[in-house]
């Protein structure tokens, strides 16, 4: 969400015993992301809980005045923007020891801190006061961040273990939320679920503690049990190029210096399908895949690279610095699907539906029509380059969204979830974790 939710309690509740959990991936690296806030500096109580730009969690509790009265900060540093953090916060001050009146839970785990100023006995903190709550900004600020969330819960009078929330695939091991938690909410408690698309700051607790939407929240099937590609922010080693929506849209502004930026997932065997809108552009595009290992790290275009496999503006196809006739040059509006199929080393790429090349996907290792052959043995990101400050492209891994606009008419879905403009090709699935596990 690029937005922030808030909601001023009508009355008090337990302000030394409660427990804040939550399920977020980031899409920023150098900007606070905060989780939750209660209060604005200058108020009798305030508190803010939050991922700081150099990665650690940290949260922290204020008199009036803006004095820190206790400031605890992990080791750990949640600079991931692939995958999505658990993070579990239980309060107890009535705790006769220091080390048990916060505990700091990330993906299941009981943390260890760097820095440790504890609240003192029975301290008042500003969660459950009549004060502004507000998730993914701070009250009387702006500083709101492009975030996924999803199953937001405060209890209201209990401390509770991460356990409580969350727990372990009995197949794979990773962590995941229990939908339905047994817990007890208390009057300020609330649990966000964000499934009713038309009121997405709805209480599922029964406390009826809903939250104000502020800005746009979109809905996404991008979730803790199903997470999806993105674009990867961590790659981008020069300025001129702009994440937004999610770290689904990309906007140039390179001042004709050649830029390349690849995404989150990494794949060496299996079938994908993904898209990508053109949204505004002049000259100088190019899409398609590139070795990991080969993603340029200064200013470059991909497909120098002997690994990389791209479908140029001007409809050729290039690899290995050279470039062949292949299909359609591409332009403003238009979307780009690319078909990769990992198990007979072929890649399709088609311009509003149609394949180029009279390209067909399913025809397995006869490859009719694809593009190139591709090296195996590697593993394969999406990757586009460009050279121009008018160029903005939306990519759609899945999630039903070009930018914030849901795609006009879904096609046939993948198996394993996503929703996309045009057919995903059978046998083929999304860039997400459910999709690669099904191969």
């Amino acid at each position: 969400m690029a937005t922030n939710l808030s909601r001023t309690p009508s009355g008090a509740g337990n302000q030394r015993t409660w427990t804040y959990s939550g399920w977020f991936k980031i899409c920023t690296i150098d900007l606070n992301v905060f989780l939750l806030c209660a209060g604005a500096y200058g108020d009798s109580k305030s508190m803010q809980l939050e991922i700081t730009n150099t990665g650690p969690l940290q949260i922290t509790g204020y008199s009036s005045g803006g004095s820190a009265d206790f400031h605890c900060k992990t080791n750990a540093e949640l600079r991931d923007t692939s995958a999505w953090y658990h993070i579990v916060v239980a309060m107890d001050t009535t705790q006769s020891t220091s080390t048990d009146r916060l505990k700091i839970y990330i993906n299941g785990e009981l943390q260890t801190l760097s820095t440790a100023t504890y609240p003192s006995q029975n301290y008042d903190t500003g969660v459950n006061t009549t004060i502004a709550h507000e998730i993914n900004d701070r009250p009387s600020a702006s500083f709101e961040q492009t975030l996924y969330a999803t199953h937001l819960h405060l209890t209201d009078g209990t401390a509770y273990a991460a356990s409580y929330f969350g727990e372990s695939d009995s197949t794979s091991g990773i962590w995941k939320p229990k939908t339905a938690p047994s817990v007890t909410y208390g009057t300020n408690g609330f649990f966000l679920k964000f499934e009713n698309s038309g009121a997405m700051g709805t209480d599922s607790s029964g406390q009826s503690n809903t939250f104000t939407v502020g800005g746009t929240l979109t809905q996404n099937v991008d979730t803790p049990s199903n997470n999806f590609c993105t674009i990867n922010p961590l790659n981008i080693v020069a300025t001129g190029l702009t994440l937004s929506n999610g770290n689904l849209s990309i906007t140039g502004n390179t001042g004709g210096a050649w830029r390349s930026l690849g995404s989150s997932f990494g794949v060496s065997s299996g079938k994908y399908y993904y898209e990508c809108k053109i949204k505004s552009f002049n000259t100088g595009l190019h899409l398609g895949i590139i070795d990991y290992t080969q993603l340029p790290q200064t200013n470059a275009y991909a497909y120098q690279y002997s690994r990389a496999y791209m479908y140029k503006d001007d409809g050729n196809k290039a690899n290995n610095n050279s470039s062949t006739s292949y299909g359609n040059s591409f332009t403003t509006n238009d979307i780009i699907g690319v078909a990769l199929d990992l198990d007979n080393g072929k890649i399709y790429f088609s311009k509003n539906g149609t394949y180029q090349n009279s390209g067909d996907p399913t025809t397995g290792s006869t490859g009719t029509g694809s593009a190139f052959d591709i090296t195996s043995g590697y593993d394969y990101t999406p990757v586009f380059s460009t050279n121009n400050t008018a160029d903005q492209i939306e990519y759609n891994f899945g999630g039903g969204y070009f930018g914030t606009t849901a795609v006009a008419s879904a096609g046939t879905a993948p198996s394993e979830g996503g929703i996309f403009e045009y057919n995903c090709p059978n046998g083929y699935q999304a860039l997400c974790t459910k999709g690669i596990n099904s191969f």
